[in-house]
């Protein structure tokens, strides 16, 4: 069995071989998407965020500037911001289709396939395309998600569907609160192409640990790893000194993911991170052992990775759907 120092000593260089390999016109590094033939940016924008921006001129100028950066994959998801963040990313994208990897998520949250069509129609038509490259499973973060994803009548219904229907060309799922959740869908065999997950030196220290347990896995089957919460979801590993924007962010981007997933609000944001992707290498292992340990004491007990020890980032919907009260339900 492969330990773990080997296993990210050998992903580090196939990484960053990859990244030389791949960078097309741009200083942003491009990777491989698992098997899928694609190549996509190192750093890619999140879509939460986008729908947190000021205005829509700001989200545009975001959008645009990642782009002219060198930035290839956008995230969204159907439920973001009521489907601005899906509007805003489908208008700022006028014109520019073609030139990024566009993916979404579907949220059923346990409900039936018919649903989950309806709202890839949705989407589409938000996102001012015909067509996802990549379309995911949102927020698979409860302990029965996947036995009711898997159902008769399932979310993984309408992804067959969608991709027999030509409307989607690849598929995956994301979560963000438990390893085991996740090891568990992959438990299914479904051939998913992409698998997101939180990723960040403060995991690597914690018990229920998306690096240790899921990426491996993820890795071992050939599906593209997609990371996120580099900073801890809204920067609560940087808020409280735990590491610097750019030792987080760099220490995330070594991982053997295909991108790291960043939720930039503000331009100022985007800036921040495109000077740690432009040209970037993956950290040797040693390096990587130093940033672990300088955060090792943040990290042990969870206190900085609230969405997996706290209901604080689990949408609305969701906990709706599984019977949790929302925020604006919770006594005061």
């Amino acid at each position: 069995m492969t330990n773990r120092r080997e296993f990210l000593q050998t992903a580090a260089l196939v990484g960053g071989l990859a990244m030389q390999n791949t960078a097309q016109t741009s200083d942003i590094p491009r990777k491989p998407l698992g098997k899928t033939g694609l190549s996509v940016s190192a750093l890619g924008v999140g879509g939460f965020h986008l729908g947190s921006a000021a205005d829509d001129a700001t989200a545009q100028r975001i959008v645009d500037m990642a782009i002219d950066a060198g930035v290839n994959f956008f995230d969204n998801a159907w439920e973001y911001h009521d489907g601005l963040s899906e509007e805003r990313l489908g208008k700022a994208l006028s014109g520019k289709r073609t030139n990024v990897i566009l993916m979404t998520k579907v949220c059923t949250h346990g409900r039936d396939k018919n649903l989950a069509m309806k709202m890839l129609e949705e989407s589409l038509r938000r996102l001012r395309t015909d067509h996802l490259d990549i379309w995911q499973i949102h927020e698979v973060v409860y302990d029965n998600d996947p036995d009711m994803i898997f159902g008769p009548n399932g979310a993984i219904e309408a992804l067959d569907s969608a991709k027999k229907q030509g409307k989607v060309r690849f598929v995956g799922f994301t979560g963000h609160k438990d390893p085991d959740i996740h090891l568990k869908m992959l438990g299914h065999n479904y051939p998913f192409d992409t698998v997101q997950m939180p990723l960040n030196a403060l995991d690597s220290t914690y018990d229920r640990s998306f690096e240790h347990l899921v990426l491996p896995e993820v890795v071992s089957r050939g599906m593209a790893a997609l990371g996120m919460k580099s900073l801890g979801g809204s920067g609560e590993m940087i808020l409280n000194g735990a590491l610097t924007v750019e030792d987080a962010l760099a220490y995330a981007m070594s991982l053997p993911v295909a991108t790291t997933i960043s939720g930039m609000e503000r331009v100022e944001v985007l800036q921040q991170n495109l000077a740690v992707a432009r040209g970037f290498k993956a950290l040797p292992e040693a390096e990587l052992a130093k940033i672990r340990e300088s955060a090792r004491s943040f990290g042990a007990d969870g206190r900085f990775e609230l969405y997996k020890t706290t209901k604080k980032y689990d949408g609305k919907i969701g906990r709706e759907q599984h019977g949790f009260p929302t925020a604006e339900k919770l006594p005061a």
